[in-house]
């Protein structure tokens, strides 16, 4: 009974084959009938065009396949990505983007307006552009998200996302979403973590300290030189402790502690260059300045001098011996006639900034290229590596960014060293110039 009922299915299947092949025939012979008062080799490219088809009807099928997989990759990609047509209506979305921008009221297959679907208007903006420029673009905000269950709100949390746009045919836009939240919690529990480390370390560094001073004084020659070199070890930490602290607190709140006055910015420079003195000495590293003889402004004075503190250090350390470090200040006008700022660059002799370094030397502990080393003395063809907390440059940018300033990392032209361009506003006085401190 089984094989009978699968014969007759096989030759219902065969039956119906051979009809749609009649049935091709037919419509073939319709469509080239008007051709064949012209030609009597029509009836010889019926096969051809068969043979057209039936390729046509297989590349179809293979693009439907290819498209199908394509979704399927995006339906499980581990980023969210969405569609969106000409007038901004979504099209599509994976289940990724459903979850992270809280698309609770569309469906698949519902078509529309973007905007009222994500309440979003840097992710429409982003869209936008990417229409207007034909270029993909990248944009990371603070996403806030809305939700129609009011007890629900309390529960929903901000994320920190980051789009990639992407120009498609016909004004389409599609767009992937990565959400970067999880990175940012880990870094604020590191930087957490660290700082109540920092904190518990400051009293045994403090009482070790006091230990060493009093050991010095009864510890004799040559055993004294341990007891010195164990006391600028326990310096060292103290101040790593300290300026991981400082840093903390102005990435957390940049704006706290800034007690702003009048500041004569070219007798701090020469300040701190007294200050740095004894070092620069040892390297025989001499300093010049131009610039207004006198320029004031409405800053916070132990900020500025910390920031100048360590920017002078480090271009002491990494100047070649015999050489000058050139400190140049001059007025500049800010974009669309705002109020000035004062410009200030430091530029030293040395090997510079290697270009796999420039885009990260104000990131906390990161450590340079080891080539960028100084000649010990003019008598010696070997280096020295500098060993630093990592910490010096990015303070210096907080400090500089709590006053509404910016600073640039660069190498020099002419002299092949570092550049350091330093720009603060709040100019409050300005006078004559001379070429020298």
């Amino acid at each position: 009974m089984l094989i009978l009922g699968f014969l007759l299915g096989l030759a219902v299947g065969a039956i119906f084959w051979v009809w749609q092949q009649v049935q091709l025939n037919r419509y073939l012979e319709k469509v080239l009938r008007p051709l064949t008062a012209h030609s009597s080799d029509v009836a010889l490219l019926i096969p051809d065009l068969r043979h057209g088809i039936r390729l046509f009807v297989q590349q179809r099928q293979q693009l439907q396949q290819l498209l199908q997989t394509y979704e399927d990759l995006l339906e499980f990609a581990p980023v969210g990505y969405l569609q969106v047509d000409e007038e901004n209506q979504l099209l599509w979305c994976n289940e990724q983007a459903q979850k992270m921008l809280y698309l609770q009221r569309w469906q698949p297959g519902q078509v529309r307006l973007l905007l009222e679907l994500i309440r979003s208007y840097e992710l429409d903006q982003l869209i936008g552009q990417t229409r207007d420029r034909q270029k993909s673009q990248v944009k990371e905000w603070v996403f806030h998200p809305s939700c129609e269950d009011v007890t629900a709100m309390s529960e929903v949390k901000s994320l920190m996302l980051q789009a990639t746009s992407l120009p498609l045919p016909l004004g389409q836009v599609g767009v992937f979403i990565e959400n970067h939240q999880p990175v940012v919690d880990i870094n604020k529990a590191r930087e957490r973590a660290f700082s109540d480390l920092a904190h518990e370390l400051r009293t045994p560094l403090t009482s070790i300290r006091l230990v060493v001073e009093t050991l010095q004084d009864r510890v004799k020659p040559p055993l004294d030189r341990w007891v010195n070199r164990l006391l600028q070890e326990v310096d060292r930490l103290i101040h790593l402790v300290q300026s991981w602290l400082d840093l903390t607190q102005l990435e957390t709140n940049p704006t706290i502690e800034l007690h702003r006055q009048s500041v004569e910015v070219r007798s701090l420079i020469l300040s701190v260059w007294e200050t740095l003195t004894p070092l620069a000495q040892q390297h025989q590293i001499e300093i010049t300045y131009s610039g207004p003889d006198t320029v004031s402004i409405n800053a916070d004075e132990s900020r500025i001098y910390q920031v100048f503190l360590n920017l002078l250090d480090n271009s002491i350390k990494y100047s070649s011996p015999n050489t000058t470090i050139v400190i140049e200040a001059k007025i500049v006008s800010e974009h669309n006639n705002q109020e000035p700022v004062l410009q200030i660059n430091i530029i030293d002799s040395g090997t510079g900034f290697s270009q796999a370094d420039l885009p990260h030397v104000f990131e906390r502990f990161y450590r340079g290229d080891q080539s960028r080393s100084r000649i010990t003395s003019s008598q010696s063809h070997s280096t020295t590596t500098i060993v630093g907390s990592g910490l010096g440059l990015a303070i210096v940018r907080q400090i500089v960014l709590a006053h509404g300033g910016c600073i640039k990392a660069m190498n020099h032209p002419h002299t092949g060293g570092a550049w350091l361009q330093v720009e603060l506003p709040g100019v409050v006085a300005i006078s004559s110039s001379q070429d020298y401190i």
